[in-house]
């Protein structure tokens, strides 16, 4: 049976600790890397290293051209440019050291993929995500038969104050949850359809992205996209928390996780154009719900990077995935927190923060946008 929990909810005790920010804490041990194994597939061209040495005073150059031709449906154009990636004061050791990259010019979802959006491609394809799969007998052997059923991770608040240290007390494994039923049996999207699309794996997002013409972005072209022509900023929108007193993304507000004040006006996932968008047009690069990037991951690829010097043109992530914490588990990067960060036990909607999940599991605040 821990098996079973692991693959498709706790994954690990990381993909808990990713999906709720607890690693923001906590110092991860540094590991080499590993450049053995291949490099993930579907990501930019001409990916290069400068090997100049690192300099502070790299100048950053948001790159000012307009869209060649007129943009796709639903999508921003995103100039490229020079910027500084990382995230020096979030007391998350993985995010550092802040590093200069360059990324091309592309195009970016406005928004995550929404529940209608997800309807339309299950409608042309007849896909069936991996929450919606039991696992079989010949992946668990030892798993007991009734145990094998679909589900996935749902946020399950405690009724009263617990201590922190344990992400399982407020995860629950549920039977029937997928992106149909968001809460499991009884829930449905409908009244929905404008929310992003939840209980996610990675593979269910490369399956759409490929069916959409699209790819998942890499980690550099989200954060770029994410700051929205402000560098080292704090938040998407700039370095108040809150401007005027307003909300400006989808977070948790009051005591976490029993208590949810929903300040913001939601205690679980919003419409994606509920907040302000960035200086790029794009909504919910912070907040409401994780997002998948192509990259693997691993704690100390900012320090292979900074190590060669110069700027980085286009990374594309290391070639393997190791998380210490739990070093077996497949690990790619997720962005943008969600709607269960908070200040109190997560900040991972600061924009030069960085998230990690189990690349067969998703959760109730994870989704996904698309670049092409």
């Amino acid at each position: 049976m821990h098996q079973l929990f692991s693959r498709r909810f706790r994954t690990s005790l990381f993909w808990l600790t990713a999906a709720l920010c607890l690693s923001a804490c906590q110092s991860e041990p540094v590991v080499p890397t590993n450049n053995n194994s291949h490099q993930h597939s579907a990501t930019p061209a001409n990916a290069t290293k400068a090997t100049a040495p690192v300099d502070s005073a790299i100048p950053v150059n948001i790159n000012q051209q307009v869209a060649p031709v007129p943009a796709p449906a639903g999508m921003a154009y995103i100039p490229g440019g020079t910027f500084w990636m990382g995230c020096p004061d979030c007391n998350m050791p993985d995010t550092l050291p802040q590093h200069a990259v360059t990324v091309d010019a592309f195009w970016m979802d406005k928004t995550p993929v929404t529940n209608a959006e997800f309807a339309k491609f299950v409608k042309a394809t007849g896909y069936k995500t991996v929450a919606e799969i039991a696992p079989t007998a010949a992946e668990f052997p030892d798993a007991p038969k009734e145990m094998l059923v679909a589900g996935s991770a749902c946020f399950t608040p405690p009724a009263q104050r617990i201590s922190l240290d344990n992400p399982l007390a407020w995860w629950e494994y549920r039977k029937g949850a997928s992106w149909r039923a968001p809460e499991g049996p009884g829930s449905s999207i409908k009244g929905r359809e404008d929310h992003p699309v939840v209980h996610i794996a990675f593979t269910d997002a490369e399956a759409y992205a490929k069916w959409a013409g699209k790819r998942l972005p890499t980690e550099a072209e989200y954060e770029f996209a994410a700051r929205g022509k402000l560098d080292r900023n704090k938040y998407a929108w700039g370095n108040e928390f809150k401007p005027g007193g307003k909300w400006m993304s989808n977070i948790f507000q009051g005591e976490f996780p029993h208590r949810d004040l929903a300040e913001d006006g939601y205690r679980r996932t919003s419409a994606v154009t509920a907040f302000p968008a960035n200086g790029y047009g794009l909504y919910d690069v912070g907040g409401n719900v994780w997002q998948w990037c192509a990259d693997w991951y691993r704690p100390d690829y900012y320090e292979s990077l900074a190590s060669n010097g110069g700027v980085t043109r286009n990374p594309l992530g290391p070639n393997d995935s190791l998380d210490p914490q739990e070093p077996g588990i497949k690990k790619r990067v997720q962005r943008g927190g969600s709607f269960l960060c908070s200040d109190q036990y997560c900040e991972r909607y600061l924009v030069g923060s960085r998230g990690k999940g189990a690349t067969d599991s998703g959760s109730s605040n994870v989704g996904f946008r698309c670049v092409k």
